[in-house]
């Protein structure tokens, strides 16, 4: 199926929707969110990228295959849990980095939290995706 309407438009839509993604992956420690919901929502942009422009293509524009997203995805998220280990708490307690910039800028703070969500979402992501190309695979 090659309609030049679904190409077009999925060009366009692609974008924003992994944009979404990203906003769904760092609003989700405070609101409802997160790395598993946004992972959905990136692995369905490369499965609409797949339908409108083949499943080669949509490999080709992942950069790097999915299982390996899923696997880095799960070490980040394990690394991340066990931060709290290296500053003599439990595992999975609660660590926040302070980064500052210049002396006019606050800075920024980074949670494990986040660092876990960002795991979580390579998690979901490579794991829907290697489903996704599996069963393309097999058809």
């Amino acid at each position: 199926m090659n309609s030049l309407i679904l190409q077009t438009a999925t060009r366009v839509l692609v974008a924003l929707i992994l944009l979404f993604s990203i906003y769904m992956l760092l609003r989700g420690h405070n609101y409802p969110g997160g790395g598993f919901i946004a992972g959905l929502i990136a692995a369905s942009a490369f499965a609409l990228f797949a339908i409108a422009w083949g499943m080669e293509s949509a490999q080709s524009a992942l950069k790097i295959p999915p299982s390996t997203l899923a696997v880095s995805g799960v070490l980040i998220a394990a690394v991340s849990g066990m931060l709290g280990l290296f500053s003599g708490e439990a595992p999975f307690s609660g660590q926040w980095l302070q980064i500052t910039g210049g002396k006019n800028t606050g800075g920024i703070t980074i949670s494990n939290v986040l660092i876990f969500d960002i795991g979580v979402y390579f998690t979901v992501l490579g794991a829907v995706l290697t489903l996704i190309f599996a069963l393309e695979e097999s058809n």
